[in-house]
């Protein structure tokens, strides 16, 4: 992961959360680099608390500098979906989950950290989705894409080698159990050696 290009992109919009009291976390490859096996990736995914007042707002503040589809992100918010917006400068492209209403995505929402994205800049730190919580939304992503993206699978097996004996393990367990992802989770407990 090159962390100061995909901070020039992400820094923007952290702080226009923030401004606009937007709670975001950061999951996704990024997400994923931070706590395990680093790689590169030439977008970032968060995910937002996104209400329906803060929308012209956050475009005003991002349009400058950033392609970003007012009309879409609306949309976005009502079905409670995905948008993207794109970085002009660097072409890094910030994909915007809206938090979705299942108990679940609650819970991992909560369960953010503060964590520093690059060592070079200790002191600057983002909300992260917890490593637990990353493997879980990875997993999910894998079982989507019908089992055949190597950089998910990848991306847990990092986290999980990475972070050995600092998980929670009954918190993966009871909800890749209640999300159907118990196969998957101990495949790849195999497969990471735990």
């Amino acid at each position: 992961m090159n962390a100061p290009v995909i901070l020039q992109a992400l820094d923007p919009v952290v702080r226009a959360f923030q401004e606009l009291g937007i709670s975001y976390h950061i999951g996704g490859s990024v997400a994923s680099s931070a706590y395990g096996i680093a790689r590169a990736t030439l977008d970032v995914d968060l995910v937002a608390d996104l209400p329906e007042h803060r929308i012209g707002p956050l475009v005003q503040r991002l349009q400058e500098a950033f392609y970003i589809d007012e009309d879409r992100v609306r949309d976005a918010v009502r079905r409670r979906s995905s948008f993207n917006i794109i970085h002009l400068e660097s072409m890094i492209k910030v994909d915007v989950f809206v938090l979705k209403g299942r108990p679940y995505d609650r819970i991992a929402f909560a369960r953010g950290r503060m964590e520093c994205i690059d060592e070079a800049q200790p002191g600057q730190e983002y909300k992260i989705a917890s490593p637990e919580d990353v493997i879980i939304s990875k997993l999910d992503w894998f079982r989507q894409g019908e089992g055949v993206s190597e950089r998910q699978w990848n991306d847990v097996l990092g986290i999980l080698k990475v972070q050995r004996g600092s998980l929670d393990m009954q918190y993966l367990d009871q909800w890749a159990g209640e999300l159907g992802l118990s196969d998957l989770l101990q495949k790849a407990m195999l497969d990471g050696g735990l």
